[in-house]
């Protein structure tokens, strides 16, 4: 801003500070002295200078509020944390400061406005905003693209090379190319591979950028980028957001980024001059995205975006935020509640919920001192003048809150902030003690116990887990479980309903004119042609094989059943291409009722288009009736009884326990790791199930419910199917359909490596092959 208004003879200075975690004590005092007329801050950042005692008075004093990127922030609890803070801010305030929201990726749009701009008054209406809607503004060039026909047969040497010489002439017709990957891996083994390939690629003119590079490394990266010095640059999610980088020219996505949002995120960093069309170039590289990454292209050029959902009523956000407020004096009770209630993720706070959530904070609880669980607070009414407690400036008997405690401030300083620590586990085998690994803690939400699973190339059997350690045997038995990618994003919700409407579509149009005029339908959207012959021949080789009744449609929800005798086990492939947060909830609840029914053990594999159930062979139960059966009125209640004993619920319990200051991770100088928040939130877990209400084991189940499990979506489908708008279609079949491959590959007992698992798609293909030749050879000789 200086330079430009230097170029018009306008010496003006404007003040500039950047103020987070990290910034220093001078840092901090400079801006004390001589106030920044503009700061970059944080939403943890915010809160506590809102608490700060001489920075907060400079606050009185801001004009402008500017959200960037708002979208990424309202659909986790860091933007539910940032919403208080506007209200608190909107208070202290001498004025109401306007408040800006960007976004180019952000549904819908009146509710994000919402979000934003806060309530009048809780249970008023919103204040007063405007939208402006530029998102047909920029043109945009996309298409997909698949290196071969067949991503089945063709040999993985084959897809590789027609994948790397189409990249390579990508980068070689433009001037900057950026590509995104769905992981830090992926990042960096594109770079290495097209090093290796091609002389054209060095250290000075291509790159990788992710997270668990180096600051100074990731800082290069983007000072080359602005400058336009980087043919290449291979990145995951760390280049989504932020920068400026103006001589993008085309953006290239390996994979789904599996919403309409991340895709548009992504290659909307291409063209970031006025006028400039956006111009992407999405690779399909495996059978399931194909289908996945054509509705997604064709919705983004509609102008179609995925809604963000916002965390509501967070407990534990509240908790920061009350005990925030009640440190910087006593106050009313109505105008702490007022504040937070005007914030749009507390929209709906009710009064069942703040009663829940003071008793927490002023330890309401018999025995929770004895669990080292301290008031945070006080409450009472303002005492007469001649009583023990009286505060001029309120009237008597006026409900206040009050903070306890004199390490008050240095607590909530210290440990405020919604971002969760997360730690690996030690694997020791329970036979000698012997360490043999490491796991993601994500990874053991899935694992149950007998669950088996590679590591290192061996196998074990799951046993226990005691904090951060778990225990394993060896075995010689096969996987029973998948792999384990921490950074895969999940399908979209909203994304997954579209591919649904999509497929009916689809095969009426197949029903109607068959492959020809499917192909041609097919290249009406942004496909190139081996794009178009793959989808074409998967659809033609499932209703051949098993008949367009086991296709899962937007009005039809299909379960097939397969029988493996050499694994001696009874295989559903559930076909609810939702995404993967609603097929964890609905599969958590339905091998919940059917261990109930069957009373046997029942094993779960997740997708983000189905999910496989598995039991042993002697062991049936009519998984249609049984989901035909559910009233959406149950869910929640299955839900959170499956719940009991897992994992999941330990690591959640922790991270909220953790947030709500029930467990400080910073205390008289000393520090928590993760691994140790764990260990203390495990023996509080019980105490805290067996107290009625309370705050933070209510807020552990909802999260997990709704936040993670995507519960209300799966209401809404079981209110479907109740309805019948919804059809369950049952199908029992001897080899997998395609559309299930994906799906029995995940419980393929001999599958360890990605050529393993090539090994048994080809063989799944074949066996359909086999079928659709010899129900030709029937049909010639009637």
């Amino acid at each position: 801003i200086t330079e430009k208004l230097a170029d018009r003879g306008e010496d003006v200075e404007i003040r500039h500070a950047i103020r987070h975690g990290d910034t220093d004590d001078s840092e901090r005092q400079a801006m004390l002295t001589e106030t920044p007329h503009i700061l970059n801050t944080t939403p943890e950042t915010l809160a506590i200078l809102l608490n700060s005692p001489k920075f907060k008075e400079k606050l009185r004093t801001v004009e402008y509020v500017i959200v960037d990127e708002i979208h990424s922030l309202a659909e986790n609890k860091r933007g539910t944390h940032l919403a208080v803070s506007l209200e608190r801010l909107e208070a202290l305030a001498d004025g109401s400061p306007t408040r800006i929201g960007c976004s180019a990726t952000v549904e819908p749009l009146d509710a994000m406005a919402e979000f934003l701009v806060g309530r009048r008054a809780p249970g008023g209406e919103p204040r007063e905003y405007e939208l402006v809607d530029t998102r047909f503004v920029r043109e945009f060039d996309i298409e997909l693209t698949c290196p071969a026909e067949d991503l089945i047969d063709t040999p993985a040497d084959v897809v590789n090379d027609r994948f790397y010489r189409q990249l390579h002439d990508l980068v070689g017709d433009h001037t900057n190319t950026l590509v995104f990957t769905n992981t830090r891996s992926g990042a960096e083994r594109v770079l290495h591979n097209l090093r290796e390939r091609f002389d054209a690629y060095d250290e000075d003119n291509s790159g990788c950028h992710h997270g668990s590079l180096a600051k100074e490394k990731r800082q290069a990266i983007e000072e080359d980028l602005k400058r336009g010095e980087l043919d290449v640059v291979t990145t995951s999610t760390s280049l989504e957001l932020g920068i400026d980088m103006p001589y993008i020219d085309l953006v290239v996505q390996v994979g789904s980024p599996k919403s309409v949002a991340a895709l548009l995120q992504r290659v909307g960093r291409a063209g970031h001059q006025l006028g400039e069309t956006v111009t992407g170039r999405v690779f399909a590289l495996d059978r399931d995205e194909l289908i996945e990454c054509a509705v997604m292209l064709t919705k983004a050029e509609e102008g179609f975006v995925d809604r963000v959902f916002v965390p509501e009523n967070a407990q534990d956000v509240a908790a920061q935020h009350v005990y925030g407020m009640a440190i910087n004096g006593p106050r009313p009770e109505a105008d702490i509640r007022n504040i937070l209630e005007r914030a749009y993720p507390y929209r709906e706070y009710g009064n069942e919920e703040w009663e829940q959530l003071c008793r927490y904070l002023t330890a309401d609880y018999e025995g929770m001192e004895a669990k080292s669980v301290y008031a945070k607070i006080w409450r009472d009414t303002n005492d007469a003048p001649d009583g023990e407690y009286h505060y001029d400036e309120f009237d008597v008997g006026e409900p206040l809150i009050g903070k306890r405690g004199r390490l008050a401030r240095v607590i909530y300083m210290t440990n405020i902030g919604t971002i969760p620590d997360s730690f690996t586990c030690d694997v020791f085998t329970r036979t000698g003690d012997e360490w043999v690994g490491q796991l993601d803690e994500e990874y053991l939400d899935t694992l149950e116990g007998g669950d088996v699973f590679v590591l290192g190339g061996d196998r074990f059997e799951y046993r226990y887990r005691r904090g951060s350690k778990v225990y394993v045997d060896r075995t010689a038995s096969r996987p029973t479980v998948p792999s384990w990618f921490s950074e895969r994003l999940p399908l979209s919700y909203d994304l997954g309903r579209e591919i649904l409407a999509f497929q009916r579509e689809l095969l009426d149009r197949l029903a109607r004119g068959g492959r020809s005029e499917l192909r041609v339908w097919l290249r009406e959207f942004p496909l190139d042609e081996h794009s178009v012959q793959a989808i074409t021949r998967m659809f033609d080789e499932q209703v051949c094989y098993a008949g367009p009744e086991s296709v899962s449609t937007d009005d039809r929800l299909v379960i097939e059943e397969e029988l493996d005798h050499d694994e001696y086990e009874r295989h559903y492939y559930v076909h609810s291409n939702y995404g993967r947060r609603f097929n964890d909830g609905l599969s958590r609840l339905l091998a919940y009722r059917c261990a109930q029914e069957a009373n046997a053990n029942v094993k779960v594999a997740v997708a983000d288009h189905g999910f496989t159930l598995s039991l042993p062979l002697n062991r049936k139960v009519d998984l249609a009736g049984i989901l035909e059966s559910v009233d959406p009125a149950e869910v929640r209640a299955d839900l959170r009884a499956s719940l009991d004993g897992t994992d999941l619920l330990q690591r959640y319990f922790r991270i909220n326990a953790t947030r709500s200051l029930m467990i400080l991770k910073r205390y008289k100088g000393y520090e928590k790791s993760a691994s140790e928040q764990q260990v203390n939130s495990e023996m509080l877990l019980g105490f805290a199930e067996d107290l009625d209400d309370f705050a933070v084991i209510e807020e552990t189940y909802r999260e997990i419910l709704e936040d993670k499990l995507n519960v209300a979506g799966i209401e809404d489908v079981v209110a479907g199917i109740q309805s019948g708008e919804i059809r369950v279609a049952s199908t029992r079949v001897d080899s997998p359909t395609p559309k299930a491959f994906g799906l029995a590959t995940l419980m393929a007992s001999d599958v360890v490596l990605a050529e393993d698992e090539s090994a048994v798609l080809q063989e799944f293909h074949q066996r359909v092959l086999d079928e659709i030749e010899g129900q030709d050879r029937d049909e010639s000789r009637t």
